[in-house]
């Protein structure tokens, strides 16, 4: 099978398409055919390593694609709750593999997988699981109430976009920060504010909340910026670590990295089947076009997520 892989991580890495023998599903796992891969901010973090060095100990390869979309092809040994043919989304939420989700096949933990959504395709259904997951669990780590106020930067990205989504639905007063020209589609997923984040953003919180707000989302990674918004004894979650300030002002200060979580991809797919989460679709490639869909990613300014289709 073909497979997206880095061979030596660094500043000047390239992402390769290479033959490998099809994986087989060990205890507790399954094998995805991939119907669709979305390309993330990881891929070329996992591309480039940690300042231009790999993540852990060499190896041949390193695989490349957190998100999958598709159909099981083989269930290992203690597996019951899936089934060849079984329509699912996933996650490979590892750093260190040899072979991840940008494949013709993939496996994965039973605990990474669920039933994949019955409205949307595959091709919008990969979009789901890495920032969907990531949006839920910040929010999780926040815990901010409808009594509170919530900023979320990056509001028009793919984690902050899901994060305005469900924050509003759970009846949360919103701020959305992002590029002044997503201000109609930020509002439409129900943001109650808006800044743009070409204005000092600490001044602009203050006008709209004096004393700033209870609770913030820094999906932008702007960090201290965003930090400087909060009232002194808010709370604040990270989702990146370089970008995580120092607690100042008695704020509380989380760093919230996803994790595989099943429960919590029942209830994304669930709230996409109910219409009550919109997933965005930038673009599709096909699986040997990986590089060239990197090199489009970290161009930047794309709204939505790009999709490889094997």
């Amino acid at each position: 099978m073909r497979a997206a892989v880095v061979r030596e991580p660094g500043l000047e890495a390239v992402v390769e398409l290479v033959e490998v023998p099809t994986p087989q599903p060990g205890r507790g796992s399954v094998r995805i055919k991939v119907a669709a891969a979305s390309v993330n901010p990881v891929d070329l973090m996992v591309r480039r390593g940690v300042g231009g060095t790999p993540f852990a100990a060499p190896r041949a390869q390193w695989g490349i694609g957190w998100d999958v979309a598709g159909t099981i092809d083989a269930v290992g040994a203690d597996v019951t709750e899936f089934e060849p043919g079984q329509q699912v989304i996933g996650i490979s939420d590892r750093l260190d593999v040899s072979l991840a989700a940008q494949a013709d096949y993939v496996v994965l933990e039973a605990g990474n997988v669920a039933p994949a959504p019955t409205t949307v395709n595959s091709v919008a259904a990969a979009t789901i699981p890495l920032n969907g997951l990531t949006a839920l669990q910040a929010l999780a780590a926040i815990g901010a109430q409808p009594t509170e106020s919530l900023l979320i930067t990056g509001a028009a990205g793919a984690v902050g976009g899901f994060a305005v989504e469900l924050a509003a639905a759970a009846g949360i007063r919103v701020i959305a920060a992002a590029a002044a020209a997503d201000e109609q589609a930020v509002r439409a997923l129900g943001a109650t504010d808006f800044i743009p984040r070409e204005s000092s953003l600490p001044d602009a919180v203050r006008e709209l909340i004096p004393g700033g707000v209870d609770t913030a989302l820094d999906a932008a990674a702007l960090g201290p910026r965003t930090l400087a918004a909060v009232r002194a004894g808010g709370r604040f979650v990270s989702i990146s670590v370089p970008a995580t300030p120092i607690p100042l002002r008695g704020t509380k200060v989380t760093t919230v990295l996803v994790h595989a979580d099943r429960a919590q991809l029942d209830d994304l797919v669930a709230a996409v089947d109910t219409g009550k989460l919109t997933l965005r679709v930038a673009d599709t490639y096909p699986l040997d076009a990986v590089a060239a869909a990197q090199q489009r990613l970290a161009a930047g300014g794309i709204r939505g997520r790009l999709v490889l289709v094997p």
